[in-house]
C-alpha cells in the first residue's frame, strides 16, 4: 500500500482539467516536423502561431502507445536502473554550471575535471543507482559539451550515467560512443547507458532542440524522462492544484511529442512542479508543498502506469546542515513511501544554486536512512524467538545471547554520518560536527575508491569521438 494524497475523485479531476488545457488553451511547438506529425495525427495546429490543441483521444492513444517499463544499465551491464518494476532508483544532479569545494565559500565555475571527481564519488556510493555529471563544465564549449561529459563519466564509472544533452547535432555522437560501448547498434538500444531529459518550459511550451534530438535519441530507443518545473504562483496558478494540472498537461503533451516520434519510445513522468516563496522571490526546494507535490503527482503518474521521477529529498540550504537533514529527509520519505521510482538530482547546493559533493554525501546517508525504512520485516519463528523468550523469563537479557549476535548486522541500521556517540566519546573525538563528518566521508571515498577502468581499445575510441565532435561542432 502506498502513500496518498488525492482521492480517486481528485486524481480524475486533475487529469480532466489538464485535458481541458490541452484542448482550449494548448502547447507551443516550434518544431515544423513536430507540427506536421501533430496535424497528421489530428491535432488542430496553429502553424503561424506554433500552437497545437490536443484532443483527449490523441492523448489516450499516445498514453496507450508509450512504453512503460525500461532500464538503464552501465557500463558493466550488472549495474541497473530500473524502472516500472516497482524499484527505487536515485541519482546525483545531472550538472550545475558551478561548484562548490567547500561550504561557504565562493563557487567558481564547474570546469570538465570535475565531472570525473563527482563521477568517482558517485562510483563509491552504493545507494546512488545512476551517477550524474553534476557539472555543466563551463570550459567546453555547449556545442561539444555533452560529449566531453559522457565520455568522462563512463571513464570513472561502471554505474548507469546522465548529464544534460543539448541538441541533435552532439546527440549522434552521443549514439556513437554508446555503440562503441555496447559493441553494436542493436545492443546499444537494448542496453541503454543514459536517456534524455525533456524538460517543458511552463507555462506549456516546448524547447525546439529539446524536441529535435530525440529524432537522434530515438534511432536507439532511449527512455525520455519529460519534466517541466512548473512553479506555483510564477508558471503556473497559485494553488497546489491548478498547479499540478497545468505539470499534467505539461507532460501529457511530452507524452504526444514522444510517440509521434516513435510510437512505443519509453517515458518517465517527471511530475517535478514547485512552489515559489514570494517572500525571497525564488523557487522552493523542499516545503511542506514539496512533501504534497510529489506524492500526489506520483499518484498521477501510476494513474497512466508510467514510471514516476519526483524532486524529492533535495533541499534550500546552502550546506549540509540540520535545515538540508531535515528537508531532504521528510520529503524522501514522503515520495520513497508514494512509491516513485527515482527521486530528484541528489548533490545540489540550494535551487540550483550550485554543485555540493558534500550535499551529496549528507543526501546519501538520508537515501541509506529512507531505504532502511522500507525494509521488508521478517515474521519467521527465528524472529519471533519464542522459545528465547521462554527459556529466559521475565527480566532476562538478550544481549549476550547467541541470537543477539547473529541477528544484529541483518536488525540493526548503522549510519555513517549521523552520531550516536556518548557525549564524552563523541568530545574526546573532537566534537566533531555532521558538516564536517561529511567532508572526511567525501575525501576518504575520492582518495580510497578507483572506479574499474575502460578497455584501453575503448579509452582510445572514446577520445577519438569526442575530438571528431571537437571538429564537427564548432561554436555557433
Amino acid at each position: 500500500m502506498h502513500a496518498t494524497v488525492l482521492t480517486p475523485e481528485q486524481i480524475e479531476r486533475i487529469h480532466q482539467a489538464s485535458l481541458a488545457i490541452l484542448e482550449r488553451t494548448g502547447v507551443h511547438v516550434p518544431h515544423d516536423d513536430m507540427l506536421r506529425r501533430f496535424a497528421g495525427a489530428g491535432a488542430s495546429v496553429d502553424t503561424a502561431a506554433k500552437r497545437v490543441r490536443i484532443a483527449p483521444a490523441l492523448v489516450e492513444r499516445c498514453l496507450q502507445s508509450a512504453g512503460k517499463r525500461f532500464t538503464l544499465y552501465g557500463r558493466d551491464v550488472d549495474k541497473k536502473a530500473q524502472f516500472g518494476a516497482g524499484k527505487r532508483n536515485y541519482n546525483s544532479i545531472a550538472g550545475e554550471a558551478l561548484w562548490v569545494d567547500r561550504p561557504g565559500e565562493q563557487r567558481p565555475y564547474a570546469a570538465l575535471r570535475d565531472v570525473a571527481t563527482a563521477a568517482v564519488l558517485g562510483d563509491a556510493l552504493p545507494g546512488l543507482t545512476i551517477v550524474g555529471a553534476m557539472t555543466d563544465p563551463q570550459d567546453a564549449a555547449p556545442e561539444w559539451r555533452a560529449v566531453a561529459v559522457m565520455a568522462e563519466l563512463l571513464r570513472h564509472t561502471t554505474k548507469p550515467i546522465t548529464f544534460w544533452y543539448h541538441d541533435r547535432a552532439s546527440a549522434r555522437f552521443l549514439n556513437e560512443i554508446a555503440v562503441a560501448v555496447r559493441g553494436d547498434t542493436r545492443r546499444a538500444a537494448e542496453r541503454p547507458l543514459c536517456y534524455p531529459f525533456l524538460e517543458p518550459i511552463s507555462p506549456l511550451r516546448f524547447p525546439f532542440d529539446g524536441i529535435d534530438l530525440l529524432y537522434e535519441t530515438a534511432r536507439l530507443n532511449l527512455p525520455v524522462p519529460i519534466g517541466p518545473m512548473a512553479q506555483m504562483g510564477v508558471s503556473a496558478p497559485m494553488g497546489l492544484a491548478g498547479t499540478m494540472a497545468v505539470e499534467n498537461a505539461e507532460i501529457l503533451a511530452g507524452v504526444c511529442i514522444t510517440q509521434l516520434i516513435a510510437a512505443g519510445m519509453p517515458v518517465c513522468y517527471g511530475g517535478i512542479c514547485h512552489a515559489f516563496d514570494m517572500r525571497t522571490t525564488q523557487m522552493i526546494f523542499c516545503g511542506p508543498e514539496q512533501a504534497i507535490f510529489g506524492v500526489a503527482m506520483t499518484q498521477m503518474g501510476r494513474s497512466y502506469g508510467l514510471p514516476v521521477y519526483i524532486n524529492v529529498g533535495l533541499s534550500d540550504s546552502k550546506r549540509p546542515d540540520a535545515q538540508a537533514g531535515l528537508e531532504a529527509g521528510v520529503t524522501l520519505a514522503y515520495g520513497a513511501a508514494a512509491g516513485a521510482d527515482i527521486f530528484g538530482h541528489m548533490g545540489i547546493c540550494g535551487v540550483d544554486q550550485a554543485t555540493s559533493l558534500d550535499m551529496l554525501v549528507l543526501q546519501h546517508e538520508v537515501i541509506r536512512y529512507v531505504e532502511s525504512c522500507q525494509r521488508e520485516l521478517d515474521f519467521s519463528d527465528e524472529a519471533l524467538a519464542l522459545d528465547l523468550v521462554a527459556q529466559l523469563g521475565p527480566g532476562g537479557t538478550f544481549i549476550d545471547t547467541n541470537h543477539t549476535a547473529a541477528r544484529f548486522r541483518k536488525e540493526l541500521w548503522f549510519p555513517q554520518i549521523l552520531d550516536r556517540q556518548f557525549f564524552q566519546a563523541w568530545l574526546d573525538g573532537g566534537a566533531v560536527a555532521t558538516e564536517e563528518r561529511c567532508v572526511r566521508m567525501k575525501q576518504h571515498l575520492l582518495e580510497t575508491h578507483h572506479p574499474q577502468p575502460l578497455a584501453p581499445e575503448l579509452d582510445r575510441e572514446l577520445t577519438r569521438i569526442v575530438e571528431a565532435a571537437k571538429r564537427h561542432l564548432r561554436p555557433r
